[in-house]
């Protein structure tokens, strides 16, 4: 059995009297797409920190390829690419100047490095921008300057930490492109930390993460599979009043999220009909759809995926 690229066991983590992680627990085989989503602030960027050797978990343990991140820190950042919320480069610099310095952080030089760097470069369409300062590039440019970094030594796993942020739509999937190409190319594992839905739904397996707990995990067709064919959604006035009728009435079993009732059901639209007969002036508004990722976190978290909650706290 293969070593998982990943393998975490009850990592928690206190800021004082805050608790960023709580008890958390996932594995993730080498090779896949990993997504942790959640809102800002709900232990991402923790545990990407811990992964990293950057931070020392209060409790429980994180392995990058069977190597403790506490134990073996040295060898555990051999293994890893990093990119950061904001790119890791010097706006001084050129493109080619950045790629030398971080090729050098990692013991890369001569030959091997320059081939390294024409090779990403050539990849990711930079090789005429080679000589361009940083400062000069758009921002979807430096993005990919910034993954080439993160590529030089050919790491084993790349954590990706909100790493389109800042991105318009053309930009980010230009980015995504280049990505699912290394993949392919180079077999490297990939944790993301996102709280964008489609982001997270292409992975092949997610975490939803809020507060600092671990809600759910498992591939995405089988997160929206599990709660059923289609999903009714009831906005009302009076959530709680609403559901215990429901289930008074009719022995249903209601979710309350935000303003609304979510029931699952194998036929949706008789159900509804059979709901607006009863209560149809309860309702303000009723929809039936498919399972999305949204529901999903929804329904293990109890409210919406909000990207920077108020109640963030630290840098989650």
């Amino acid at each position: 059995m293969a070593v998982p690229a990943v393998d975490i066991r009850d990592l928690t983590h206190r800021y004082g009297a805050h608790e960023a992680l709580h008890a958390v627990t996932l594995t993730v085989a080498p090779g896949h797409l990993y997504g942790l989503l959640g809102p800002n602030g709900g232990g991402k960027t923790t545990l990407f920190r811990i992964l990293s050797t950057l931070l020392r978990p209060t409790g429980g343990v994180a392995r990058v390829f069977g190597l403790d991140t506490v134990a073996e820190p040295d060898r555990v950042r051999r293994r890893l690419g990093v990119v950061f919320q904001q790119p890791a480069l010097d706006d001084e610099l050129t493109v080619t100047e950045n790629l030398r310095f971080h090729g050098a952080l990692y013991g890369l030089s001569g030959t091997r490095l320059r081939e390294r760097i024409e090779t990403l470069l050539t990849l990711f369409g930079l090789a005429d921008r080679r000589r361009d300062r940083i400062k000069t590039l758009s921002g979807g440019l430096q993005r990919r300057v910034d993954l080439i970094r993160s590529l030089l030594h050919q790491p084993d796993l790349l954590l990706l930490d909100e790493p389109t942020t800042g991105l318009d739509p053309v930009a980010r999937r230009a980015f995504w492109q280049l990505l699912h190409r290394i993949r392919r190319q180079e077999g490297t594992t990939m944790l993301l930390a996102t709280h964008l839905l489609d982001e997270a739904d292409p992975c092949d397996a997610v975490g939803i993460i809020d507060r600092g707990r671990l809600v759910a995990q498992g591939a995405p067709e089988a997160l929206k599979a599990a709660l059923g064919g289609e999903t009714l959604w009831i906005e009302t006035s009076d959530p709680a009043d609403l559901r215990d009728r429901l289930h008074a009435q009719f022995g249903l079993e209601a979710r309350i999220i935000g303003s609304a009732l979510q029931l699952a059901s194998p036929d949706a639209p008789a159900l509804l009909s059979r709901i607006y007969e009863a209560f149809g002036d309860r309702i303000d508004r009723a929809m039936i759809r498919k399972p999305t990722l949204e529901d999903v976190f929804m329904t293990h978290t109890g409210h919406r995926l909000d990207p920077a909650p108020a109640d963030a706290m630290l840098e989650g």
